[in-house]
């Protein structure tokens, strides 16, 4: 419940502080007093949009705050999911600055706007006399029968499985999309494949043919210097081999002398050994040499198709042409695979899809079985009201579309005086019928919704009298379970009131205010009387006003 309001710097209100009852309060005041200016500064609270417009002093801000006493109305979750402090007694501030911008803040921690939005939708429902247009609006007509049938969980669940089921669709959409791309590319993709598959590449081997080109290419050459070296290390009177022999020989003679002699000995040693060693390999590189033109046509050609294939593909290894090789394989196996992906979400869609429907069905049964009940309440408060002919027709139907709440189309029929035919109740209600249908249906959904706080913003537009006197006893009944305000020029309404607050305009200086505050006793009797008579009140009124309060 809305347990005290700070106002400061908005509209035409300068500063103003008030307490609310947990009852039914009666706001007065007359036109262009102030009243709307009030509800504008709690919808700032409830997260409605900002501007400088709201400013009274365009050189201080804004601010409005609101405390709500929230304790019975299992909010913790909101406040967990949110990451915000949760306190039974929750303050809600907003600040409009001079520059423009506008905070929010929930018990001192600052949010945006939607989550304030959200935060008010649990509070506050604010009901005007032009939205008695949400009755001809087939989504709330299906809340009003989801209230009474208490469908919450079952809508709750469908919503959870509708979003299960879309979600596989997207799936299966993209998968087909990937499909019927992969099925353009597919005869592309397997030449390709192919043609790498062909050339039966391995990592390593463009480097090895293109030293064994060179070998083979230049193979007369490396025959012509091998046995030149070889004849140089061989020449058994002024061979390399033989001079060392020699030179060995002479130093061994001296080894023995002098250390330096002996490093020089085995020096040489190690070198006629290492060059005995290469002399071995010269010998057996020259006996491995033979012209092989086959083998050299067979590297050019395996080459060249390399070459071609790397300037094809822009690469410039074969490394890199075995991962796109690699890369071709897959996509060609992936159109098998695709289709058995795709075959398996199917499955799984139209097994969503089935546990879908079957909660929407049972929401539909249940909505049909609180047809009669919702429209016995409602035709038995509005002859209470002065419609005692009243009647309502529900035509609810099963449909092929998924809608947030389930997949039923509904239209709501109605006839207010007996013989005449069923019509669209937006086409055959007036604006003082839809009044009374209101504030009926909101009586009904009182018992069933969660709504600490009802605010009727002259509802009682277009109805007088005991009329009413009725809706004010209505009105009245609904504040035993919740907090209840009415805003009203109707006196018969006004003396239900537990509290009875008077908005009115006064002047400080040079400039005009709007203030509110809470009336005594003697001083609601005056108000209640200057409603019924005006300004000049009778004695007539004043015993009237006592009479209505008492």
């Amino acid at each position: 419940m809305l347990q005290s309001l700070y106002i400061k710097n908005f509209a035409l209100i300068e500063h103003l502080a008030i307490d609310f009852s947990d009852k039914f309060s009666i706001i007065t005041g007359e036109t262009g007093a102030g009243k709307s200016i009030l509800l504008g500064a709690l919808g700032l609270v409830l997260g409605r949009r900002a501007d400088l417009t709201s400013l009274k002093d365009k050189e201080q801000k804004c601010v409005v705050e609101g405390h709500f006493r929230v304790a019975d109305y299992n909010l913790q979750d909101f406040f967990t999911a949110n990451d915000l402090d949760y306190e039974e007694v929750t303050i809600i501030r907003r600040e409009i600055l001079p520059s423009g911008k506008s905070r929010a803040f929930i018990n001192d921690s600052p949010v945006n706007l939607p989550e304030l939005q959200e935060l008010g939708d649990f509070l506050i429902d604010v009901h005007s006399q032009h939205q008695t247009r949400e009755l001809s609006d087939e989504q709330y007509q299906i809340q009003i029968l989801d209230a009474v049938a208490q469908n919450h969980e079952f809508i709750a669940a469908y919503k959870q499985q509708l979003s299960h089921y879309r979600h596989i669709q997207a799936e299966l959409k993209e998968l087909r999309l990937q499909k019927e791309t992969l099925a353009k590319e597919q005869d592309y993709n397997t030449f390709l494949l192919n043609e790498l598959l062909s050339a039966n590449l391995k990592e390593g081997e463009q480097e090895e043919m293109e030293q064994e080109l060179e070998k083979l290419s230049n193979i007369e050459a490396i025959k012509e210097a091998l046995a030149k070296s070889l004849s140089i290390a061989n020449d058994e009177q002024a061979g390399v081999l033989q001079n060392l022999k020699e030179i060995k020989l002479s130093l061994q003679k001296i080894s023995t002398i002098s250390i330096v002699y002996g490093q020089l000995y085995e020096r040489v040693s190690s070198l006629l050994i290492e060059f005995d060693d290469i002399n071995s390999e010269l010998e057996a590189g020259l006996e491995s040499l033979t012209d092989d033109p086959e083998r050299l046509e067979f590297i050019n050609q395996k080459l060249q198709l390399i070459y071609t294939l790397q300037k094809k593909h822009q690469v410039a290894t074969v490394e890199e042409l075995l991962a796109i090789q690699n890369m071709l394989d897959n996509k060609v196996m992936m159109a098998d695979e695709l289709d058995a992906e795709i075959n398996r979400l199917a499955a799984e869609a139209e097994k969503a899809k089935a546990t879908a429907d079957g909660t929407a069905l049972t929401i539909n049964n249940r909505r049909k079985k609180a047809i009669p009940l919702l429209a016995n309440k409602i035709t038995d408060i509005l002859a209470l009201l002065g419609m005692p002919d009243a009647r309502f027709k529900f035509e609810i139907h099963l449909t092929d579309n998924y809608y947030p709440a389930g997949k039923d189309a509904v239209q709501l029929f109605f006839s207010a005086n007996k013989g005449t035919d069923f019509g669209l109740l937006k086409k055959v209600a007036s604006g003082g019928e839809m009044s009374r249908i209101m504030l009926a249906v909101k009586a009904v959904l009182s018992a069933y919704s969660k709504l600490p706080t009802i605010i009727f913003d002259e509802i009682d537009t277009g109805v007088s009298g005991e009329i009413a006197s009725k809706m004010g006893d209505i009105m009245k009944a609904m504040s035993d379970t919740m907090q209840v305000f009415a805003i009203t020029h109707l006196p018969q309404i006004a003396s239900k009131g537990d509290q009875h607050y008077k908005v009115y305009k006064s002047t400080k200086g040079d400039t005009t205010v709007s203030e509110l505050r809470l009336l005594a006793k003697e001083e609601r009797i005056r108000e209640i009387a200057e409603m019924l008579s005006g300004r000049d009140i009778s004695d007539s009124a004043l015993n009237h006003a006592r009479t209505l309060l008492n």
